[in-house]
């Protein structure tokens, strides 16, 4: 049995660097995940950790300056970077969908939003006009837009927020990907309808058995809705666990930082904690972790060599010396 048959994505020590005239940006460096069947997966870190060039990366949608320079991107056990684009442009929105964080944008706004939900059925499916109407009004229900029937004929501005994402999630399954990337799918609603989009995607998972890769910075998205947990930063992969554990057992400094500055209801109120500094330009990495210069428990060790990504027991892996001693050697 081949040990990938568990996994509908899995990606091996994948590396998107950016050529530019100042010198070259690692935005994704040696980043290993996997998303196994039926499971929804997050990625999380700050913007400019690397989380949409990796999702873009598995999509080969990387422009340029940007190539993926190594690695390997495997989805159900078939290779995806040694593709043609030919071949690709049949996989996205077939087998792999994306949703993007602001719908406004993703939309075309001179046609219907029917129209282009049947668009992605007619490229993929081979479907009758008659068939993808008929599979477009049951996708529109399935994700809770009332009146879908009279809803295929709306433009994009015509509907709310939450409504066009709505429609974006209706577009991305309308194909029953393997894997749905949905990236910061919440960022532009309110808390109200940014609860009911996630527990839809929850049904959806549930319902149609597609995985998810979830990519936020939100920790609050991250606990409602996700299995396990990568924590990204200057394109590397600092903590990963499953979410139980991430919440439970925080180790790297970083991810502290992050569960740290979420607001809470209740309690002694205090100034919201900050993670100090900011993220360091990818062409100016700093020597040794690249998370020292910002880290309040940084050593020397620390700002003189990166550490590697060591196992902390119980599926948790940690990038960080403060917990590698125990375990040294004892790599990923």
């Amino acid at each position: 049995m081949n040990p990938n048959d568990s996994q509908t994505l899995l990606i091996k020590n994948l590396s998107t660097h950016f050529f530019t005239g100042k010198g070259v940006a690692a935005a994704v460096d040696d980043v290993t995940l996997s998303i196994p069947r039926k499971s929804i997966v997050g990625v999380v870190g700050e913007s400019g950790c690397g989380k949409s060039v990796t999702a873009l990366s598995v999509l080969r949608l990387v422009s340029r300056p940007g190539r993926i320079v190594s690695g390997s991107v495997m989805l159900d056990g078939e290779e995806l970077l040694g593709k043609s684009p030919g071949e690709m442009r049949q996989i996205r929105g077939n087998k792999i969908s994306m949703i993007f964080q602001e719908p406004m944008t993703s939309l075309n706004p001179v046609y219907t939003v029917g129209r282009q939900v049947m668009e992605a059925m007619r490229i993929h499916g081979n479907t009758s006009e008659t068939e993808a109407r008929d599979r477009a009004v049951e996708m529109f229900s399935a994700v809770g837009i009332p009146e879908p029937e009279h809803r295929l004929r709306s433009f994009p501005h015509q509907l709310s927020g939450g409504l066009r994402q709505r429609v974006m999630i209706a577009m991305a399954m309308v194909c029953r990907p393997r894997l749905m990337i949905a990236d910061e799918p919440t960022t532009a609603l309110d808390v109200t309808i940014e609860a009911q989009i996630l527990n839809l995607m929850k049904e959806l998972e549930e319902k149609f058995d597609t995985s998810i890769m979830m990519i936020t910075h939100n920790m609050g998205v991250v606990a409602e809705i996700c299995d396990y947990v990568y924590v990204m930063y200057a394109g590397r992969i600092m903590e990963q666990a499953d979410i139980f554990e991430l919440f439970d057992n925080t180790k790297h400094p970083y991810t502290l930082g992050l569960l740290g500055s979420i607001p809470r209801y209740g309690g002694v109120r205090r100034r919201l904690y900050n993670i100090k500094g900011m993220v360091p330009s990818l062409l100016d990495l700093p020597k040794g972790c690249r998370f020292s210069p910002r880290c309040e428990q940084a050593t020397p060790e620390c700002e003189s060599r990166e550490p590697e990504l060591y196992d902390a027991g119980a599926g948790h892996y940690v990038r960080c010396f403060l917990h590698a001693n125990a375990n040294r050697g004892e790599k990923q």
